[in-house]
């Protein structure tokens, strides 16, 4: 742990010019005593490392000591050192902090980050600080819990060593069944965890579970040969696509204003309001126009459309038009319009 430690102050002060023992407190969740225990031991060990005295003062390292070099392989160098492969993995993942501590890795990306950092020229040291200043993912959905699944971080441990996994699943109907998986990935959507395994039954191939809904599991101690030409992301696009699709099984038909059209989109399925748009005819003398939108349900598509006030008008179905209609009489009752 102490190793760690110290290797973790080597590199942070390889990071900077100089810093505080308060600065160095806070970042290795230590006192400030502990700093300064650690710099005498890092001295005695041959590092050098400076004490500048005084209310401004600090540690540094002397000389430019480095313990990674700045060069790459084939640029007259040797390759930088020290980055395990699961934290040069994790270091592509940095800017979805959340997902990276929901998924046990956090420290692995820190740890990433910081040989990194000390590895780059003395330019371009503030490249971590001016990215990350800059550009941040912020992927779970808005009023939505933020607790993740509570087996995530097993799950996300057998999918970085390809691990097999025994699971217990959860289904909609209140049952569970054993699964046998191959762990293949994992996605984050909308802040909801998906794992993309790989499996035999009912049938072999490419299957999506929501980890959430998994009750148990145990990694295997084994490693399964995973298909090197599989691609998560094209996997999770298609699967994704084909899913909306099938979630739209009946069809409205539907007059817009030019409001209405334009905001179609935005408050139904986007790419099934836009074919609509796209197939529709010219406007009528008053400037709407009728389409034919593919939704979920009635309900559903009631849910959504309602968002577009007068901008819309229901053709049918009729019992789709009629719900409107009730709608419409009883906002007309609750405003006091006969």
């Amino acid at each position: 742990m102490r190793a760690a430690r110290l290797i973790k102050l080597v590199l942070l002060l390889q990071s900077r010019a100089s810093m505080t023992g308060a600065e160095l407190a806070r970042r290795l969740e230590v006192s400030e005593r502990t700093v300064a225990r650690d710099v005498v031991a890092l001295s005695e060990a041959g590092v050098p490392v400076y004490a500048d005295r005084g209310r401004t003062g600090g540690y540094r390292l002397v000389g430019g000591y480095r313990t990674l070099p700045h060069c790459l392989k084939g640029m007259g160098g040797t390759p930088i050192t020290g980055l395990g492969r699961t934290e040069a993995e994790v270091l592509f993942l940095s800017g979805v902090p959340s997902a990276l501590r929901e998924m046990g890795l956090a420290d692995a990306a820190s740890a990433a980050r910081l040989k990194v950092s000390a590895a780059l020229l003395p330019e371009l040291g503030d490249a971590p600080t001016t990215a990350a200043q800059r550009f941040h993912l912020d992927a779970p959905g808005w009023w939505q819990p933020a607790d993740p699944p509570p087996l995530l971080p097993a799950v996300a441990e057998a999918v970085w060593d390809d691990r097999p996994l025994t699971v217990r699943y959860g289904r909609r109907d209140g049952s569970e069944v054993e699964r046998e998986l191959e762990p293949y990935g994992l996605v984050l959507k909308a802040g909801v965890w998906y794992l993309v395994a790989g499996v035999t039954v009912p049938r072999p191939g490419h299957r999506v579970y929501r980890v959430d809904r998994f009750t148990a599991v145990t990694a295997g101690s084994g490693r399964f040969d995973r298909d090197d030409s599989f691609d998560l992301s094209a996997f999770w696009e298609e699967r994704a696509e084909s899913f909306a699709r099938s979630l739209l099984r009946e069809t409205v038909v539907l007059r817009l204003t030019p409001e209405g059209a334009r905001r179609l989109p935005y408050v139904t399925d986007r790419r099934a309001g836009q074919e609509a748009l796209s197939a529709a005819g010219p406007p009528d003398a008053a400037g709407w126009v009728t389409v034919t939108l593919a939704v979920e349900s009635p309900a559903v598509a009631q849910e959504q459309l309602l968002a577009l006030g007068p901008e819309v008008e229901v053709l049918g179905p009729s019992a789709l038009r009629e719900r409107f209609a009730e709608a419409a009489r009883r906002s007309a009752a609750l405003y006091g319009v006969g």
